[in-house]
């Protein structure tokens, strides 16, 4: 028993020291260093956008949907996002009323903006507000004893509103916005000499689109 004892502790500190100097030599590693997202709003966008349009006149109130395209580009700077943004869409927007026995309809076939837009962006959340240039495509037709003609008018005019935007993947966007829309009166029918003129056009609009970002909009912060 003595012998086995003597034996083991002889192993023991022969062994004591070989492993203290594997532990020397093995090289210390740090933990990796976690590595966050920002991004960057800079950059030419293309996108889809639809909504509703409604106006709160006291005669015509049009009402109805539209959807189309969308393009734009941004610039950043710090927090501050700044860029222009224009769209176009087909829209179905009407409303009817009876004058003296005449049937007149009033619809809006197309509709769309040029704007400036300016926010705050944190990180992948962007608010801002917008405005500009509007626009909107409006024919009326007048029908009467089983015979109707027909009229179109572009109304332009201007916007104001604000949104939000987020980003749900690297490069796509996901927003939603309320625009006002104020559009000049026209005359119709002036070329067949029955004139009809129409008061400004005031339309409220709520839409959504989804934008991809061409580029690269996530950046790596360590």
């Amino acid at each position: 028993m003595k012998k086995i004892l003597l034996a083991s502790a002889c192993l023991f500190a022969l062994a004591a020291p070989a492993s203290a100097a594997d532990l020397a030599a093995r090289p210390y590693t740090k933990a990796p260093v976690a590595v966050a997202s920002v991004y960057n709003w800079t950059g030419f966008y293309l996108g889809i956008v639809g909504g509703g349009a409604w106006q709160n006149a006291s005669d015509v109130q049009m009402k109805g949907g539209f959807v189309g395209g969308t393009a734009g580009y941004n610039w950043q700077t710090g927090n501050v996002v700044f860029g222009i943004e224009a769209d176009g869409a087909w829209a179905d927007a009407s409303d009817s009323v009876t004058i003296l026995g005449v049937d007149f309809k009033s619809k809006t076939e197309a509709m769309g903006t040029v704007r400036g837009r300016i926010g705050y962006a944190v990180n992948n959340v962007l608010f801002y507000g917008t405005g500009g240039y509007a626009w909107v495509d409006n024919k009326i037709t007048a029908s009467a004893l089983g015979v109707s003609i027909s009229d179109s008018k572009w109304h332009s005019g201007w916007t104001v509103g604000a949104g939000v935007e987020a980003f749900f993947a690297p490069q796509w966007s996901v927003k939603g916005e309320y625009l006002f829309r104020s559009l000049g009166g026209e005359t119709y029918f002036s070329g067949i000499g029955a004139p009809f003129p129409t008061g400004t056009l005031e339309y409220h609009t709520v839409q959504v689109g989804v934008n991809y970002h061409f580029g690269a909009p996530v950046v790596a912060k360590y």
